[in-house]
């Protein structure tokens, strides 16, 4: 548990709820994670998701984890210590989306299965979604955008997820993705026609 070290401070409630925001969004607030190895495509079916989430009205924001590690937690490597705090920061992060009535799409490896369930127990019943984008670890070396698993493989990169450190697949999620047999826009779809079965996009 992160230790709280700031003293003398007050928790404020909003005299905007929840609810209100939720109601004036005309949707639910929601987390919808995306995990999965290096390559399984989260990132580019979070963005399709939220993409077909905007065309519909809905308010709507994408946290990757490149992005986020280039701003809010540059300061963190890839030890497993910084793997947890750089899970944790999108965690609290990600609950204050939901708060405010907001479909945030986080696409991020989150290996470790105890970091994701932490982040499901900050926030309300039902508005984590965890999303385990599938894909073998061959599918993954065989795409290898960015050229990662090769320099693993070489020994350049220390400590990578599938290679030399751990992925612990999730074992209760809300979806998962056949990322091995099906194209981007099949999964993204899939993820909508989740939310619409159970009832996210209306107020």
């Amino acid at each position: 548990m992160t230790e709280q070290k700031a003293t003398n401070v007050t928790w404020h409630d909003h005299r905007v709820s929840k609810e209100e925001r939720v109601a004036l969004n005309g949707h639910k607030g929601a987390v919808l994670w995306f995990t999965g190895l290096s390559g399984c495509g989260k990132s580019t079916v979070a963005n399709t998701v939220d993409h077909l989430l905007h065309q519909r009205k809905a308010h709507t924001f994408v946290l990757d984890g490149d992005n986020i590690r280039m701003g809010l937690n540059k300061n963190l490597g890839f030890s497993p210590e910084d793997r947890t705090e750089n899970i944790r920061r999108i965690g609290e992060v990600s609950k204050l989306f939901a708060e405010a009535g907001i479909i945030v799409t986080t696409a991020f490896i989150s290996p470790y299965r105890e970091d994701r369930d932490k982040v499901r127990e900050l926030l309300g019943e039902g508005e984590f979604i965890e999303i385990y984008v599938k894909a073998s670890l061959e599918t993954c070396e065989a795409r290898d955008p960015k050229g990662l698993y090769k320099k693993a493989r070489a020994g350049e990169i220390k400590g990578f997820t599938g290679i030399d450190a751990p992925y612990e697949e999730p074992e209760n999620a809300e979806l998962v993705l056949d990322s091995d047999n099906k194209g981007i826009d099949d999964l993204a779809a899939e993820v909508v026609a989740y939310l619409d079965e159970k009832g996210y996009l209306s107020a």
